[in-house]
């Protein structure tokens, strides 16, 4: 009798908290779409608030980046805005934290609000899924991010599974560095060539060697699939 008490109070709170989950999804959404805070999201506004911020500028940049991720801004504008704005090297770094933090954030959300409920969901089919991604969280991370799975998405959905957080940590660090490089360094080499007005340095060196690493970049689970010799993880 008490264990069915247990049980039913459990499948309560699994339910409360995917409907809280749900309604802060909604809520995202509708702030990112039918409000001005979209409005601020340019290179332009933003720089102007970070000017203001003066040496914490970073730090208030990062934190954007945290709240953007959890509130379904595309994680390309965020990036491409701190390109604009930080340059191709100090852009790649704050990024790079910005983007952990987040996706760190989204995923401890995910956890915290519909693991249980996801986990009443999955029959005998779909367990044996859910345990390959435990056992191989930080390969399936990996190669996920790789391939440029959707990074929001993705941070909220990997919260639902078993995968440990360390290893959807590192899989994510590792996984997104050649992709957060490659953009930020092309959009500060635009950013300086405009700047600068020196339209003749698209043709440069270091334009080409970043276009080529994102085009190689593309190619990466292609290759880690031949050396593996094994399909991709699903």
């Amino acid at each position: 009798m008490e264990k069915t008490i247990h049980t039913k109070k459990g499948a309560k709170n699994a339910i409360i908290k995917i409907l809280i989950l749900a309604a802060f999804l909604i809520m995202a959404i509708y702030v990112m779409r039918f409000t001005p805070v979209k409005g601020y999201l340019t290179a332009e506004e933003l720089g102007h608030f970070l000017d203001r911020a003066g040496i914490w500028a970073p730090v208030v940049y990062m934190l954007t980046y945290v709240f953007g991720v959890c509130l379904f801004v595309p994680g390309t504008l965020l990036t491409g805005l701190g390109a604009a704005i930080f340059g191709a090297y100090w852009g790649f770094l704050y990024v790079w934290v910005g983007a952990m933090l987040g996706a760190s954030a989204a995923f401890f959300i995910g956890r915290t609000l519909g693991r249980e409920f996801a986990a009443s969901l999955i029959g005998d089919k779909l367990k044996k899924y859910d345990d390959a991604i435990e056992r191989n969280g930080f390969a399936t991370v990996l190669y996920l991010r790789l391939v440029y799975f959707p990074f929001t998405p993705m941070n909220f959905g990997m919260g639902l599974t078993k995968v440990r957080f360390w290893d959807y940590f590192t899989g994510t660090g590792l996984g997104i560095i050649v992709g957060t490089f490659v953009f930020t360094f092309f959009i500060g080499t635009l950013k300086e060539v405009w700047a600068s007005s020196n339209w003749g340095e698209l043709l440069s060196l270091k334009v080409f060697f970043s276009v080529a690493l994102f085009a190689f970049s593309f190619f990466i689970p292609t290759i880690i699939k031949k050396i593996k010799g094994e399909d991709p993880p699903s």
